[in-house]
């Protein structure tokens, strides 16, 4: 059964992305520091080892309109080679690339989430962005979140864990491995804790 999985790199003071996010900047002013461990030539053994692990349990990702215009121009194709679905205000025709097809949805996250499971042929829907990510935690839509904790402090830029609510989310660690560039945690959201009638509302973000 497809699980929902977040799969990022945050700095250790709370940053996904450096400031200022742009179509020259896509990860924000300074935030290729994030990614580094991904970079380096040759990573660890660690570090490729959970990077095959994320490219082989994909089967669907969704992602936000935000991060798709500003991602298209570096990917120059899908992010990974499987069924893409952009979350936006304003639907529009398919995006057909060379390892997969962009289809943009404008019907919410739910939406994006059941068409991105039925595509994902059992494996698991990644998500891209913060917003997507707060929106599926917030309802309890999500399963699993692995976190890469980059060793360096952004000071500014895009927060990944916000606007989510006054609701309790409780996470069960299931992995923490590291390497020298780079700590890998793995945690299971606890469903039970997030499904009330204060989770966020599906607002359909572009971000």
């Amino acid at each position: 059964m497809s699980k929902v999985v977040l799969n990022v790199t945050m700095s250790l003071d709370g940053f996904m992305a450096g400031p200022d996010i742009s179509v020259e900047h896509p990860m924000g002013r300074g935030g290729l520091r994030l990614h580094e461990w991904i970079l380096k030539t040759p990573t660890s053994d660690v570090d490729a080892t959970v990077t095959q692990e994320v490219s082989a349990s994909t089967g669907a990702v969704v992602l936000g309109r935000r991060t798709f215009d500003v991602g298209i121009d570096v990917w120059q194709d899908t992010p990974f080679p499987v069924p893409c679905f952009v979350l936006t205000h304003n639907a529009r025709s398919r995006r057909v690339m060379k390892s997969g097809t962009f289809t943009f949805v404008a019907s919410g996250v739910k939406g994006a989430l059941r068409q991105a499971k039925a595509m994902a042929d059992g494996k698991d829907v990644l998500l891209m962005g913060a917003d997507i990510a707060q929106q599926a935690l917030s309802a309890g839509l999500l399963d699993e979140i692995n976190l890469q904790i980059a060793p360096v402090l952004m000071g500014d830029g895009r927060r990944l864990f916000e606007h989510l609510g006054t609701e309790r989310i409780e996470l069960e660690r299931t992995r923490m491995l590291a390497s020298p560039h780079v700590t890998h945690l793995r945690f299971h959201v606890a469903h039970d804790q997030n499904t009330s009638a204060g989770a966020a509302p599906d607002q359909g973000l572009d971000g």
